[in-house]
């Protein structure tokens, strides 16, 4: 039996509605704000904890289709979509990135495997969702930011702090922004370590709901630099399926493991080839290796990108896939897992909120 049409009754009907990352209720989650009701309409705003949830359509058509299911006689059902991205809890005692709510290493085992190009499409991705993105290229010997991104210019200073620069609504910084592009980076660990570090300290960022980090391949000093100085939201693992890549990105996984960095999951890259004139699919390095070492190694498969052309094409023009080709398959793959990203990370910091809180006794 349908009920009369009053807040209360609109509050019932949406607790039916569950985020089906955070396994709770829309309402108990806090999501459901400015309820109005205006004779037999009704609107209000569903408050997400990322623009890129993976699952906003389908939330909000679920809340509609409650409302009308067990509330009598409405005519207009009005959502609105926002959010509100949650600060990392261990972002919040650190002072190095006060206006950065989270931060994020995109990692790989070894080089080779496309991880800057992912880096940035998943930075783009983020910021055409409508986050406030940043983006680290923190690869001191090898930068390719710079050129992935279309930038050719240098940074300012303003109050002895250099300003990024920005494209594609990601705010950029890069050493190849400060050196000769054609000059090698010829410097010892602690100097590497010292510019990653100024990186964060010395530059002016302005509020970011995601700050990504896009590492060196490996596992060397600037991998420890990075967790040593920041409390990082999570990392993602990009590999190819052929297997001596994938016993680097497990290696990987393990030292994120040691250090406590929570991994976010794991990204397939080069995955399969489909061929533009006949259509036929050829697994070049194999296939759902990824996937498979995800679930060894207990982490979520955050999807696969395949072999493009445009992709390659993006990188060297200085624009990334998902801008280049917005409505190619393999951008909507990449947009899609730069949500799956994103998801993780709201499902991390709801994990540590509904943790109970340890009470010590001093005197047991």
């Amino acid at each position: 039996m349908k009920k009369p049409l009053t807040e209360a009754n609109v509050l019932d009907a949406l607790r039916e509605v569950k985020d089906p990352d955070l396994h709770r209720d829309i309402v108990t989650l806090g999501f459901i704000k400015d309820i109005k009701i205006d004779r037999n309409d009704v609107s209000f705003i569903i408050e997400l904890t990322t623009p890129s949830c993976p699952v906003k359509d389908e939330l909000k058509s679920a809340a509609e289709k409650v409302i009308r299911d067990h509330i009598e006689r409405v005519e207009t059902v009005g959502i609105e979509l926002t959010s509100n991205v949650r600060t990392n809890a261990s972002q919040q005692r650190a002072n190095l990135l006060p206006g950065v709510k989270n931060t994020i290493a995109v990692a790989s085992g070894k080089g080779g495997v496309g991880k800057s190009t992912v880096a940035v499409n998943l930075a783009v991705s983020l910021a055409l969702d409508g986050a406030k993105v940043g983006l680290i290229d923190a690869d001191i010997y090898g930068p390719s930011i710079p050129l992935m991104m279309g930038i050719n210019e240098r940074p300012r200073l303003s109050n002895q702090k250099l300003i990024p620069l920005e494209a594609h609504g990601v705010q950029v910084m890069s050493i190849g922004f400060l050196i000769d592009p054609n000059q090698a980076v010829i410097w010892r660990g602690p100097m590497v370590s010292g510019a990653l570090k100024q990186f964060m300290s010395d530059v002016e960022w302005a509020e970011l709901d995601y700050l990504v980090f896009d590492l060196p391949p490996g596992t060397g000093d600037i991998h420890l630099t990075l967790v040593q100085t920041i409390p990082l939201s999570g990392a993602v693992i990009v590999t190819t399926p052929q297997d001596i890549s994938l016993a680097d990105a497990r290696k990987a996984h393990k030292m994120f493991e040691k250090v406590n960095v929570p991994v976010l999951g794991i990204i397939e890259n080069m995955s399969y080839h489909i061929c533009t004139n006949c259509g036929h699919r050829e697994d070049i390095f194999a296939t759902g290796g990824g996937q498979r070492a995800a679930e060894e190694l207990g982490s979520p498969f955050l999807g696969s990108i395949p072999i493009y052309t445009p992709i390659r094409i993006g990188g060297d023009i200085g624009k990334p896939i998902v801008v280049l080709e917005p409505n190619a398959e393999q951008s909507k793959q990449i947009r899609q897992i730069a949500r799956n990203m994103a998801a993780q990370i709201s499902i991390n910091q709801f994990s540590e909120s509904s943790k109970p809180e340890i009470e010590i006794n001093l005197n047991a």
